[in-house]
């Protein structure tokens, strides 16, 4: 499992819609979220924002569900920034176990004192004891601190378990065959939102009835278009124009049937970012422009060598969106794309 902070070379890093910021003298894993104004919210993801906050602020866990690129982290961290607390942000990992949300023992520290006050008479004493170091549950819980476990369901479900008891009972404890057992109760703050994709087609687990018992789930799905151009521009940079165009170019590829994974809003935003950074032209007649969705898009097709044939559809398909969007989304100026 791991920590969504791990650089500490600086205070503050850029991320796209919420700044984060590392919390001297914590825990490697806990940092500040900061939201940007930048961040883009239509009335409905402002109203599933609200929601989430005001049930936050109730104590409810929050959980996030829905295929990549819907915008659940982004949110998640959104509302963790409004709730003003600092935040331990995790990630869900195959490997992980209850000790990687728990802690565990990470070595033995071994004090002496030698005694030679009677020159004559050499006296050492030695205490051995466990070097124990708390992980982001345990961290979260006892601190008041937000934890957002991010793709929750990559994680075993056995590894969530120390979650059960976190969220129903509100304390963790803490086990170590070389002490004894050490019950931590929640402090008043301590909160969680959970993100999962269940449309995963690897590497997840299906979670436990008992643990999304426990929680307030939204479903996330596709944004409609108008909220889909808006965030482009918000996270590229992008005009209007080269945000409708990497939408549009999106939304009709994800009709295609030759598609094995369909390709979320992120497709979108890294063509509109590269052209805007490139100042690539959104036209047919921009190879620069076509080659970039290519590179983009292709991928999201059967491999060659799983069928070269619909592999070489998906190109003809592809170029033909690209010709049939340029050509229905006038540009500006009053220019119109051509082919």
């Amino acid at each position: 499992m791991r920590s969504a902070s791990e650089s500490s070379a600086a205070q503050r890093h850029d991320n796209s819609m919420v700044q984060i910021e590392k919390l001297e003298g914590e825990h490697a894993g806990v940092v500040k979220l900061h939201a940007r104004s930048s961040l883009f919210l239509d009335d409905g993801l402002r109203s599933l924002k609200e929601r989430s906050l005001r049930y936050l602020r109730a104590g409810a866990p929050i959980h996030f569900r829905g295929p990549a690129g819907t915008g659940k982290t982004t949110l998640a961290m959104a509302v963790a920034a409004e709730w003003g607390r600092p935040v331990c942000m995790i990630v869900g990992d195959s490997a992980a176990t209850s000790a990687s949300l728990i802690g565990e023992q990470t070595g033995v520290r071994t004090k002496q004192i030698v005694d030679r006050y009677v020159s004559s008479v050499r006296r050492v004493e030695t205490e051995t004891g466990i070097v124990w170091t708390d992980n982001a549950l345990t961290t979260a819980i006892m601190s008041g601190y937000t934890l957002i476990y991010d793709e929750f369901t990559r994680s075993p479900p056995q590894a969530n378990n120390p979650l059960l008891m976190a969220l129903e009972e509100r304390m963790v404890i803490i086990s170590g065959r070389a002490r004894a057992d050490r019950y931590e109760a929640a402090h008043p703050e301590f909160r969680v939102i959970l993100t999962s994709n269940p449309e995963d087609y690897a590497g997840i687990s299906q979670p436990q009835d008992a643990l999304i018992d426990r929680v307030i789930t939204f479903d996330f799905d596709h944004h409609r278009r108008d909220a889909e151009i808006g965030i482009v521009m918000a996270r590229s940079g992008a005009s209007f124009h080269l945000a409708e165009v990497a939408v549009d170019i999106v939304r009709a590829v994800r009709q295609s049937k030759r598609l094995l994974q369909l390709p979320s809003i992120r497709s979108a935003i890294i063509i509109a970012r590269v052209a805007h950074n490139e100042d690539f032209v959104p036209d047919v007649d921009d190879p620069h422009f076509m080659q970039l969705c290519f590179d983009v898009l292709e991928a999201k097709a059967p491999s060659r060598s799983m069928d070269p044939e619909q592999r070489e559809g998906f190109q003809r398909e592809l170029s033909d969106i690209i010709e049939q969007v340029c050509r229905s989304t006038p540009s500006e100026g009053d220019q119109s794309c051509s082919g």
